[in-house]
């Protein structure tokens, strides 16, 4: 009798993550001695703040390593209430407030809670790799809106509108938004509000992990702000991007009390409780001051610099189409003029997996490939690198871009 491997139907439903993918593989050539530049993962190459980390030491030391409340330690929470009412303009009690490893964990349980099989789960394109896989965990069907790189990648809310049934359960919104860097203007958050209003089945997930990343005039408006849109919307944030904490694990989820007791049962038999000693480094990340204070502000003229630079080498590239990133630390560059092209030693270059693989074996250099985010035009570079790594990777993809011969149009 041979043994039974076979997997959950839902398991087999869910396609691995290409960005953990493409970088655990440059990182393995790394490792061999293959000098890859490696710009695919969305984590900043800061150290975390100083005062962040000796808050974390010093929780250790004082022998703060116990569990903690399953939703977060209340110092926590009522930290978390203060940010969101100064800075988002939107009110909570610690008990609207849940904690978890990591603001992607946030997002799955608030998925999982909320969704029935069969209900639909709006996702704007380009979208996080994620978010349709983290539907379909909950048996729900993702439903793929498109926005093109001429309207800055932002949802229309007319098309929105037209694709709304009575299955309509979520929309997922992510600003500013991997993979784009787009920040949505209030006046187009507005719209899509009253869009949403007209349907009482639908909530939201505001996805706002890169809100202290933005490059003025650019401001950012929480989607729970807005008129009428407190009751039905889940507000996810968290330390990794601002804070440059992407190892310490920790994001949170505020809505209202009847959705976030719902994220706290899941997460009671599954993790439970964040890591005391994150938290306790995550109160002082908080206490830095308004939008994170001169920390977080010296990390954002950085990352603003490296995007002018970037923007600037591949306009200088024929046939390369580039929507500028108001947020976030991500260029999402269509490359798809370049489709069609047979190279020397390579073979034919005919989407953003094969480019992407062009460049990692010729250029050395690991990016993303668009078809990953639902748009297979563009791929995607992370700009969280030193601006000398980035000058020097910006150098080996134009010259892996001079040897392609596009391909020419009838």
């Amino acid at each position: 009798m041979e043994l039974d491997t076979s997997l959950s139907p839902r398991v087999n439903s869910v396609k691995p993550s290409k960005t953990v993918a493409i970088s655990d593989k440059a990182t393995a050539l790394v490792e061999a001695g293959v000098p890859v530049i490696r710009l695919a993962a969305g984590e900043p190459d800061f150290d975390t703040p100083a005062v962040i980390a000796e808050a974390g030491i010093n929780a250790i030391r004082e022998g703060y390593t116990r569990y903690t409340p399953n939703a977060g330690t209340l110092e926590l929470r009522t930290a978390i209430c203060k940010k969101l009412k100064e800075e988002n303009d939107i009110s909570y009690t610690p008990d609207q407030i849940v904690v978890s490893n990591g603001a992607k964990q946030s997002i799955l349980q608030a998925v999982l809670a909320v969704c029935s099989p069969g209900d639909e789960v709006i996702i704007p394109a380009p979208f996080w790799v994620s978010y349709p896989e983290m539907a379909r965990l909950a048996d729900a069907t993702p439903v793929i809106l498109p926005a093109s790189i001429s309207e800055n990648f932002l949802l229309d809310p007319k098309l929105l509108e037209s694709k709304l049934t009575e299955k309509s359960r979520l929309l997922i919104l992510c600003s500013p938004s991997n993979p784009t860097g787009s920040v949505y203007p209030k006046n187009v958050l507005e719209e899509i509000a009253r869009v949403v209003a007209k349907h009482p089945r639908l909530l939201v997930i505001s996805d706002e992990i890169y809100e202290h990343i933005i490059y003025s005039p650019a401001v950012h408006t929480s989607f729970a702000s807005l008129p009428g849109m407190w009751e039905r919307t889940l507000t996810v944030n968290g330390f990794s991007k601002a804070f440059a904490m992407t190892g310490w694990r920790l994001g949170y989820i505020a809505g209202p009390k009847h959705f976030i007791a719902a994220c706290n049962k899941i997460q009671s038999q599954s993790t439970s409780g964040a890591s005391s000693i994150a938290q306790k480094a995550a109160v002082a990340a908080l206490g830095m001051g308004y939008a994170g204070g001169e920390a977080v502000s010296h990390m954002v003229k950085a990352f603003r610099e490296r995007r002018d630079f970037l923007v600037a080498a591949f306009g200088e590239l024929e046939g390369v189409k580039i929507s500028e990133p108001q947020g976030a630390f991500y260029l999402f560059l269509d490359f798809s003029y370049y489709y069609g092209s047979e190279v020397d030693g390579f073979g034919l270059i005919n989407d953003s997996e094969s480019l992407c693989r062009y460049f990692l074996e010729h250029g050395q250099v690991a990016l993303v490939p668009g078809d990953a985010f639902g748009d297979d035009t563009c791929i995607r570079i992370s700009y969280a690198a030193a601006l000398s790594t980035l000058q020097a990777a910006a150098e080996r993809i134009k010259k892996a871009i001079h040897t392609i011969k596009p391909p020419v149009s009838d």
